[in-house]
C-alpha cells in the first residue's frame, strides 16, 4: 500500500527520497509529499505524482518521504503525509490502520488536528508524549495504540529517524555514514545491498553512523543484517513501453527459471488449504485443481481474508499454503498465523526473499520471478503456477515433464499484435463476460481481473456452466465473452456454451488449440494456443488473456503499471 523512504547521511535528501518515492510508486498511491530538516523543519505535499514534488529546492540532509494510499480520508493535500505536530517541530509518516484512533483522539483534546487521518493522531500521541527523547516518545505512545503500522517520526532537534513496526513491512539499509530507511527494498538497492528487515514489535533509531534497534519494551537487540540479491537494473524497462508488457514478456524465462529452482518439500498432510488473494487466489485455486488431480489429496481454497472467519476446521495433520507475490499481503499473513496457532504445518509460496511470511511460515518455496513493477500482477502468477505444479508433482511422486512449456509461450508472444488487432476491436466496450471449465474456470476469474484492473472496463469471470444460471441474461452484441476453449476433456461443453452465446447476438473471442478448425465456426475471434498436455493448459491459456487486457488498457490510454485505486502490496486488512 503506503509507501516510505527515509535518509540520514551526508548527502542532500531531497533527490534521493524523490527516487526512493519514484521506485515505490508502483505500490500504488494518490498523494506523495517528503519532510526534511534543515534549519527548520520543511514540508512539501500534493496529491497526485511523486513529480509533482520536483525542484521545490528543499535543503537538508536528513528526512522522510512518503506515497499515500488512502484508507481513512480523501485523496487530499491536508490528508497527505508526511504530518505535522502543533508545534511544527516533528513530522511522522505512516502505513497501516490505527485501529483506535478515535478513542485516542478524544483523549488529545488540546492539540489542534489539521487532516482527517489516523496517521495524525499517532503524531499528536507521540508529541503528547514527548519530553525531549524521541525513542521514549515513541515507545510511550505505542503502549497505547492499537492496530497494523509501520511508521517513521523524525525531530527538528535531533539528527535521527525512529521507526517502528508492527504488522506492515519496513526495511532498513545500512550505508557508509549514512543509512535509509523504505517499505520496500527496490527503493533501497540503488544504494545500497546491505539491509535489516525490522520484525513485527521493533523499533530502530537511524543515524548517520548507524542503526540501534530495540524491542516495544527498550530491550536493544542485535541487528541481523542480510545482503539483497538482485540488482536494480533488473528493475528497469529495457525498451519496452511498460513495465507490465516488459513482465509479460519475460515469462518464458521464469517458467524456466522456476522448472529448475531449488526445490524441498518433505511434509505428509491429510489435507491442504490454500489461501491467497487477488491474482495469487486464482493461481491457488488452480492449484486445488492440479494437487487433487495427480495427489488425490483433499484441496480446501479459501481467500485468505474469509479465512479466519470461518473458524476453519484446520489442524496438526493439515498443511497450510500461503500464496503471497510480496510476502506481505496482511490478510494472507493473518491467515498463515491463525493456521500455525492451530497446530498446522505452513508453507508459503512468495516472490520476495526474507519477506515476513517467508520468515514466519515453517517451509518456503521462491519463486524466482525477480521484481515484478506492474501493479497487475503476470509473470509472478506463472511462477506460482508452475511451484503449484512441481508440488502436485511432490506429493503424488510423480514426474511432470514440463520442459516444453517455455517455448510455447515464447509462441504465444509472437501472437501479441495479433491480439492487439483483436483488442481494436473491442476496446471501447463496456463489459465482458469470461467462461471456462475445470482447470481453465480460475483462468477466466483471472483473465477478468486483468481486463476490470487495468483497462477499467467491467469483466467477469464465470464457470462456463453457469452461464444458463444467470450471467446469460447480460449476453448481448454489446457485451462479448472471452471463451477459454483448449482441446481438451471439456471441449465439446465449452462449445456448448458459445453457441448459447452467439444464440443470443453475443461476440466470441475464444482461446483456442492450434490446429481447431471446428472453432472457427464458432467464435468470432481466434487467439490460438500450441498443442500440450491438457493438464498444463492454464499455464498457456492465461498469456492471451494477459495481452488482450494489457492491449485494450493501453488503447483506452489507461495507466497501466499504475491502475487507480490499486496498490501493489496490500498491508492493511
Amino acid at each position: 500500500m503506503c509507501g516510505i523512504i527515509g535518509y540520514v547521511g551526508y548527502r542532500e535528501a531531497e533527490k534521493i527520497l524523490l527516487k526512493g518515492l519514484h521506485e515505490l510508486e508502483y505500490r500504488g498511491y494518490d498523494s506523495a509529499g517528503i519532510a526534511i530538516v534543515n534549519s527548520g523543519l520543511q514540508v512539501n505535499k500534493v496529491v497526485g505524482r511523486v513529480a509533482n514534488l520536483e525542484n521545490k529546492g528543499l535543503v537538508g540532509t536528513f528526512g522522510i518521504g512518503h506515497t499515500r494510499w488512502a484508507t481513512h480520508g480523501k485523496p487530499t493535500v491536508k490528508n497527505a503525509h508526511p504530518h505535522t505536530d502543533c508545534t511544527g517541530n516533528m513530522a511522522l509518516i505512516h502505513n497501516g490502520i490505527i485501529e483506535n484512533y478515535l478513542e485516542i483522539k478524544n483523549k488529545l483534546k488540546e492539540h489542534a488536528f489539521k487532516s482527517d487521518t489516523d496517521s495524525e493522531v499517532l503524531l499528536h500521541l507521540i508529541e503528547e508524549c514527548y519530553g525531549g527523547d524521541l525513542k521514549k516518545a515513541v515507545l510511550d505512545a505505542l503502549k497505547e495504540v492499537k492496530g497494523a503500522y509501520a511508521f517513521c517520526v523524525i525531530h527538528q532537534d535531533h539528527q535521527e529517524i525512529v521507526v517502528a513496526r508492527n504488522g506492515s513491512p519496513v526495511v532498513l539499509g545500512l550505508g557508509e555514514r549514512e543509512n535509509f530507511i523504505a517499505s520496500d527494498v527496490s527503493a533501497l538497492v540503488p544504494y545500497t545491498k546491505r539491509v535489516v528487515y525490522l520484525n513485527d514489535f521493533e523499533l530502530a533509531v537511524v543515524k548517520e553512523n548507524g542503526i540501534s534497534i530495540f524491542d516495544f519494551k527498550n530491550k536493544q537487540l542485535q541487528p541481523a543484517v542480510k545482503t539483497v540479491d538482485w540488482d536494480a537494473v533488473i528493475a528497469e524497462k529495457k525498451g519496452y513501453k511498460h513495465f507490465m508488457l516488459k513482465e509479460i514478456f519475460e515469462q518464458p524465462m521464469v517458467v524456466r527459471n522456476s522448472l529448475v529452482a531449488p526445490f524441498n518439500l518433505d511434509v505428509k498432510a491429510r489435507k491442504i488449504f490454500i489461501v491467497a488473494c487477488g491474482t495469487a487466489g486464482y493461481a491457488g485455486l488452480t492449484g486445488k485443481y492440479i494437487i487433487e488431480r495427480l495427489a488425490k489429496l483433499p484441496v480446501e481454497f479459501d481467500i485468505a481474508s474469509e479465512f479466519r472467519y470461518k473458524d476453519p476446521l484446520i489442524g496438526k495433520d493439515d498443511l497450510l499454503i500461503a500464496i503471497s507475490q510480496s510476502g506481505e499481503t496482511a490478510d494472507t499473513l493473518a491467515a498463515l498465523r491463525l493456521a500455525k496457532e492451530k497446530g498446522a504445518r505452513t508453507l508459503g509460496i512468495i516472490n520476495v526473499r526474507d519477506s515476513t511470511i517467508a520468515r514466519e511460515a515453517d517451509a518456503v518455496i521462491y519463486t524466482i520471478a525477480g521484481p515484478e513493477i506492474g501493479v497487475a500482477s503476470t509473470k509472478a502468477f506463472l511462477a506460482q503456477l508452475v511451484m503449484l505444479y512441481r508440488i502436485a508433482e511432490k506429493l503424488s511422486h510423480t514426474q511432470l515433464d514440463m520442459s516444453a512449456i517455455p517455448q510455447h509461450l515464447q509462441t504465444i508472444l509472437t501472437k501479441s499484435d495479433v491480439i492487439r488487432e483483436i483488442a481494436k476491436k473491442y476496446c471501447r466496450v463496456y463489459n465482458f463476460l469470461f467462461i471456462g471449465r475445470n482447470l481453465n474456470y480460475p483462468i477466466a476469474l483471472e483473465g477478468a481481473l486483468k481486463m476490470k484492473e487495468i483497462s477499467y472496463i467491467h469483466a467477469e469471470g464465470y464457470a462456463s456452466g453457469e452461464m444458463k444460471h444467470g450471467p446469460i441474461a447480460l449476453v448481448t452484441d454489446e457485451v462479448p465473452t472471452v471463451a477459454i476453449v483448449p482441446k481438451d476433456g471439456v471441449y465439446e461443453k465449452m462449445i456448448s456454451n458459445i453457441e448459447e452465446v452467439k444464440a443470443r447476438n453475443g461476440r466470441v473471442i475464444a482461446i483456442a488449440t492450434e490446429g481447431d478448425e471446428e472453432i472457427q465456426r464458432h467464435a468470432t475471434d481466434i487467439i490460438y494456443i500450441p498443442k500440450g498436455e491438457e493438464l498444463f493448459t492454464p499455464l498457456l491459456t492465461v498469456v492471451p488473456l494477459q495481452l488482450l487486457a494489457y492491449h485494450i488498457a493501453d488503447l483506452r490510454n489507461c495507466d497501466v503499471d499504475k491502475p487507480r485505486n490499486l496498490a501493489k502490496s496490500v498491508t492493511v486488512e
